[in-house]
């Protein structure tokens, strides 16, 4: 029997053209763009007209990384693209207007296979993390300085300096996320834990907390809109929720189950203003499942539903990243990628 859901889960646009597994899609912040990355080596960017919900191919960017381009993440500008690869190196890419996008910074010092990037909510850190155990913090000189509004003659020149080289993972780190308002940055390790770090001003970046619960490897993480919870994926089929007790406290309170095979990525959306927003998941069974979350009035504590639910999204295939795009009208709005190298776009509807 079909199970009662009130929404569900339409197809609006499919997006072939890798030659290999997608690896992660990722919504340009202020322009309608959609880019997706390969083990292809490519990265690919599709142009959308929102009212219409038309997609069309852009452009293919041939990275030069020598090996599979696990993870992308654009600056909160819009302007900028990180590329995280199997060869250990990032990409940082740049685009002048009417020119083909251009490296304008190659980021060395991972000893092995990264496995995600991400930009601070400022745009100035970036967080890479890899299978050498390590995360790294980075930050770009130029948009630190004309953050701080200071050497505003200072000619940016994609300057990026490590400012942090953290080892507190006992294993392969498989993602990083960074606060939506503060510079505090999480990670998810094959060791089963997610640690946060922030900066000490005196010495340097350093671990604040360490979240255990999950069984096996931590696959994905995803804060909420408002930053007060933090949710993780795991190779133990279950999707768990965080929440920020004190400046740097979190407590379990939610355990959401139902996947038959590890969750690889979840994404938390606004949910059009709805309680403390959608959390969307999918992973190796090849089904997208979209919850809400809400806190109860009484006591502070989390009530959930399970709002949505597809199955096969991707045929047979698994699906290795699912993301709500952030842009205003566009919340209910969601693209999945897979192993069959295709990228989807969802909606939510209404049943």
């Amino acid at each position: 029997m079909d199970e009662d859901f009130p929404y569900e889960i339409s197809l609006i646009a499919e997006l072939p053209g890798h030659e290999d597994r997608a690896w992660h899609v990722a919504w340009n912040p202020t322009k309608p763009i959609l880019a997706s990355c390969s083990s292809d080596k490519t990265v690919r960017l599709y142009g959308y007209t929102p009212s219409a919900d038309n997609f069309n191919f852009l452009a293919s960017i041939p990275t030069g990384h020598t090996k599979t381009v696990r993870s992308i993440a654009w600056a909160p500008s819009g302007k900028t693209l990180a590329t995280a690869s199997f060869d250990s190196n990032v990409g940082i890419w740049e685009r002048e207007d009417g020119e083909e996008w251009e490296c304008v910074s190659l980021l060395e010092g991972h000893e092995t296979e990264c496995k995600s990037v991400g930009y601070s909510a400022t745009g100035t850190l970036l967080a890479s993390c890899s299978r050498d155990k390590s995360v790294w913090v980075w930050e770009d000189f130029w948009r630190a300085q004309h953050f701080l509004q200071e050497l505003r003659h200072f000619q940016p020149d994609a300057d990026f300096e490590c400012l942090g080289v953290i080892m507190e993972h006992s294993q392969d780190v498989k993602c990083v996320a960074w606060h939506p308002t503060e510079e505090i940055l999480a990670s998810g390790s094959y060791d089963d834990t997610i640690r946060l770090y922030v900066d000490d001003p005196e010495d340097d970046w350093f671990c604040c907390a360490t979240l255990t619960g999950h069984k096996s490897t931590v696959w994905a993480l995803a804060w909420s809109p408002s930053g007060q919870y933090l949710a993780s994926g795991s190779d133990d089929k279950t999707v768990r929720v965080w929440k920020r007790t004190g400046q740097f406290e979190f407590k379990q309170v939610l355990v959401l189950e139902g996947h038959e095979r590890p969750v690889y990525s979840v994404s938390w959306g606004n949910g059009k203003g709805t309680g403390v927003g959608w959390l969307a998941s999918a992973g190796g069974d090849g089904v997208i499942r979209v919850w809400e979350i809400a806190e109860k009035s009484d006591d502070g504590l989390l009530e959930h539903r399970m709002i949505a639910k597809l199955e096969s999204a991707h045929d047979v295939y698994d699906l290795n990243a699912v993301v709500w795009c952030p842009r205003v009208g566009l919340e209910d709005t969601l693209a999945t990628a897979g192993d069959d190298g295709v990228c989807k776009v969802w909606k939510l509807t209404p049943k």
